[in-house]
C-alpha cells in the first residue's frame, strides 16, 4: 500500500485531459490537478477552436509532426465520441501580388510537413467558393476544421508529474526541487483579442490572411453555430489575467478584415473575448516551437514539462498526449 498517485498532471485544460487519458488507456493510476474550479477555463477556452491542418510550422519541428498527426487522431476521436466538430475548411488568401512569395512559401512548407491537399486558387476560383471575398489568389485547406472545445475536454476526462499548466508551466516548474533553472524558460504572454459579428458573414470556410509575426492574422473563424468572429491580434501584455477587449481596438480589426472582405459594414464588429497565448519567446524573436521536456533532458526522474503549448495545440492534444506517455 502506498500514499504517492502513479503519476500527477497538472492543468485540466486540453492537453492535461489528454496526457491523463492517454496514461489511463496504458494501465497507469492518474490524477488531474486544475487550480480553477472548472475544466479548461483559460487557454483552451480562449481560442479559435480550429482544427488545424499543419501548413505553417517548421519542418521537423513538434508542431509540425504533432499536428499533422494529432488532426487525424481528433477527427476520429470526434467522430468515435461525438464530439460536435465540422471539417468546413480554410482559406487561406493573398489581397496583393506582393503576398504572392508568402503564400507559395506556405505551400511548399506544407507539402514538406505532409499536408499534400492543400489547392492553389485564382482569384476567380476563390470567389467562386466565397463570392464576398477579395483576393488575388488563396489556398484551400479542406482539411482545416472546427470543434466544441468543451464538449472535447468533457470527452476527454476520464509518482510521474505532468506539468502541462500552460500559461503557468514556467512559474510552476520553477518550484519543482531538483530542477535546473536553465530548463525553465521565461514566460511571455501575447494576448489575442476577438471581436463577434452581428448577424451573419457570407462565408462558409474559414479566412485566413498571409500570417504576420508573433501570430496568423486577423481571421475569420466560424462556429459550429456559424456565427463569425474575428481575431486574434497581438498585444504583447504582462498578466495572463488581463483579458478585457476594449472597443478602441476594433478600428484596426475593421483595416484587417477589409483587406479580405471590403463588404464589412461599419459598427457590424462588437468587442467580443481575449486569450492569453503561452509563448516562451519575446516580441521579437522568431517563434517558439512546443517544448516537451523529460527525465532525458532534464534529469529529474518522474517529471515531464510542456512549454509553449500555444495553436497549434488544441490539434495537436492526442498526439501530444502520446508522445508524453512515450517519455513516462
Amino acid at each position: 500500500m502506498t500514499d504517492k498517485m502513479d503519476c500527477v498532471v497538472i492543468g485540466a485544460g486540453v492537453v492535461g485531459l489528454a496526457v491523463g487519458r492517454a496514461l489511463a488507456l496504458k494501465g497507469r493510476e492518474v490524477l488531474v490537478l486544475e487550480a480553477a474550479d472548472a475544466i479548461g477555463t483559460q487557454t483552451s477556452s480562449r481560442n479559435s477552436e480550429v482544427i488545424h491542418a499543419g501548413l505553417y510550422y517548421p519542418t521537423g519541428s513538434l508542431k509540425a509532426q504533432l499536428c499533422v498527426r494529432g488532426r487525424d487522431m481528433l477527427y476520429a476521436y470526434c467522430e468515435e465520441r461525438a464530439v460536435p466538430y465540422r471539417r468546413c475548411g480554410k482559406l487561406l488568401v493573398a489581397t496583393s501580388d506582393a503576398q504572392l512569395p508568402g503564400l507559395e512559401s506556405i505551400r511548399a512548407r506544407a507539402l514538406a510537413n505532409g499536408v499534400p491537399e492543400l489547392q492553389w486558387l485564382t482569384r476567380e476560383e476563390a470567389q467562386a467558393l466565397e463570392p464576398a471575398l477579395q483576393c488575388v489568389a488563396a489556398l484551400h485547406s479542406p482539411n482545416t476544421g472546427i470543434v466544441d472545445s468543451h464538449a472535447l475536454m468533457l470527452a476527454l476526462q476520464a509518482r510521474t508529474v505532468i506539468n502541462a499548466a500552460g500559461l503557468h508551466a514556467p512559474g510552476l516548474a520553477a518550484r519543482f526541487a531538483g530542477l535546473d533553472a536553465a530548463h525553465v524558460p521565461i514566460a511571455h504572454y501575447a494576448k489575442g483579442n476577438y471581436f463577434t459579428l452581428a448577424g451573419r458573414a457570407p462565408f462558409s470556410r474559414l479566412i485566413y490572411p498571409v500570417p504576420e509575426a508573433a501570430g496568423l492574422g486577423v481571421h475569420l473563424t466560424l462556429d459550429l453555430g456559424g456565427q463569425a468572429k474575428f481575431g486574434p491580434d497581438v498585444q504583447w501584455v504582462e498578466s495572463p489575467d488581463d483579458l478585457l477587449v476594449y472597443p478602441a481596438r476594433g478600428d484596426a480589426f475593421y483595416a484587417e478584415v477589409r483587406k479580405y472582405w471590403p463588404g464589412l459594414r461599419d459598427g457590424a464588429l462588437a468587442p467580443g473575448y481575449a486569450g492569453i497565448r503561452p509563448k516562451i519567446h519575446g516580441a521579437d524573436a522568431p517563434a517558439a516551437d512546443f517544448v516537451i521536456q523529460g527525465h532525458a533532458v532534464h534529469g529529474v526522474t518522474g517529471l515531464v514539462n510542456l512549454f509553449g503549448i500555444e495553436s497549434p495545440g488544441l490539434t495537436s492534444a492526442l498526439a501530444i498526449a502520446d508522445h508524453v506517455t512515450a517519455l513516462v
